[in-house]
Parts: C-alpha cells; sequence; structure tokens
C-alpha cells in the first residue's frame, strides 16, 4: 500500500512520526490578558509532555494572577491542562471561559469524562459558559465552528485592518491545507471538522490573514497560499 506520507516527508521525524506540540497563546488587549487554552498542565506519561506553559509565560513578563481571562477553544485534555492544579484555580484572578456545548459533552454530558470534570469542576463559578459568537476582548472574537468537538472555537485577533485566527484543534497539522479530505481520529464529527477546515482555509487564501493551530510546527503563524487548485501552508 502506498504511503499517503511519501510527499510530505519534511513534516515527520526520522522516525516516520509526527510530532505535535502542546501549548496555547497569550494576547493582551488594553488591560486584558487573554489566554488562549491552557496546554497539558505538568503532565508527562512518555508520550505526551507539558509543563513549560507558566515559565513560557514567566519569561514575558506575565505571571498567573496577570491573565484576566482563559478561554478554551475546546476541552480536550491538553488544552485545559493548566486550568487548575491538583484541584486549585491556576490563574487566581481570572475568568474562564468555554462554548456551552463542550461543557455538556465533556463535563456533565452523560459520557463526560473523567480528566475533564477532575480539571474543570473545582473552577465553580469563575466559569462563564457562552453559546454564541462573542467579543472576549477588543480585537478579540470568538467564533463557533463545531466538528473537531460540539463546542469547537477559534478566536479572531485583529488589528488595524489584519487578522490572526487562533484555530485551536480545527486542524492538527499544516499537511490538512493541502490534503483537503484527510482527518484526524480526535474528531468528534469528522465530516463537519473537515467541511469547517476548508471553509477556513477557503476563505484565508491568498489574503493577507495569519492563521495558526495548537499543534503546528514551533506554534508558528503563517498564510494560505493557492495555486491551480492546491492549497498550502507557507509559515510566516
Amino acid at each position: 500500500m502506498d504511503d499517503p506520507w511519501a510527499c510530505h516527508t519534511e513534516h515527520r521525524e526520522a522516525d516516520g512520526s509526527l510530532r505535535l506540540p502542546l501549548g496555547g497563546f497569550c494576547v493582551r488587549s488594553g488591560d486584558r490578558t487573554v489566554l488562549v487554552d491552557a496546554g497539558v498542565g505538568a503532565f508527562d506519561d512518555g508520550k505526551y509532555a507539558g509543563g513549560d506553559l507558566l515559565s513560557s509565560l514567566a519569561a514575558h513578563g506575565i505571571g498567573p494572577a496577570d491573565v484576566t481571562d482563559v478561554v478554551f477553544t475546546h476541552l480536550h485534555f491538553d488544552h485545559i491542562g493548566w486550568a487548575t492544579h491538583d484541584g486549585v484555580a491556576v490563574f487566581p484572578e481570572a475568568t474562564y471561559r468555554a462554548h456551552r456545548a463542550d461543557w455538556e459533552y465533556f463535563v456533565t454530558g452523560e459520557n463526560a469524562q473523567p480528566g475533564a470534570i477532575e480539571k474543570l469542576t473545582p473552577l465553580g463559578t469563575r466559569v462563564e459558559l457562552f453559546d454564541a459568537d462573542f467579543t472576549v476582548a477588543p480585537g478579540i472574537d470568538a467564533l463557533h465552528v463545531p466538528g473537531h468537538t460540539p463546542g469547537s472555537t477559534v478566536y479572531v485577533v485583529s488589528s488595524a485592518g489584519r487578522r490572526a485566527v487562533l484555530l485551536g484543534d480545527v486542524v492538527h497539522s499544516v499537511v490538512q491545507f493541502s490534503e483537503r479530505d484527510w482527518e484526524v481520529i480526535w474528531d468528534v464529527d469528522p465530516a463537519a471538522a473537515s467541511a469547517v477546515r476548508n471553509r477556513i482555509a477557503d476563505e484565508a487564501a491568498d489574503t493577507h490573514d495569519l492563521l495558526v493551530a495548537a499543534h503546528f510546527p514551533g506554534m508558528r503563524f503563517g498564510r494560505i497560499i493557492a495555486a491551480d487548485g492546491n492549497r498550502r501552508f507557507v509559515a510566516a
């Protein structure tokens, strides 16, 4: 059987594996410091390894108490890891926001995940659930894009006519911009996820919009270039 990755070898490690970063993004807007996703947390099982998010923030002069808002693209374990630690909110001054559909799917529904329950229920009244698109802070807008999970949300950062789109797990690998039909095993609704991914990529193609996803190499932003019906991601 032909290897479908044969024409994408530059994206794989020498052993053929695909390395995926685990992290989040921090955006300042006026007096607000907004953290988009909270990484995997202080966790290392040999396959998934975290623990550096707080030190990364500190390197930019941001302490846990400086974060005013924590917003989630979705509630998979590798995006909520630093929401709490040992049952205590890591960002003590922050309001935490998640889409209601994801909260019901991962935390309170009949198939809720124990890890999500453990991480998120200690937040108590710090959590605000949303079920419609809204503005988080000036220049930061939340858009619901269900597919990867029921409540998957992207965050559009805009200023002076320019836009950057924080995609969460709408895309896992830059290869998915080139391979329109490629899916990942973690999509709750693969067909909806594929439709959303292709719509966003087609809308961004040949514009100045910058895109980034939580697991892109180096978590680098880039643009979509289209030619002859093909798309590719070019890191900025």
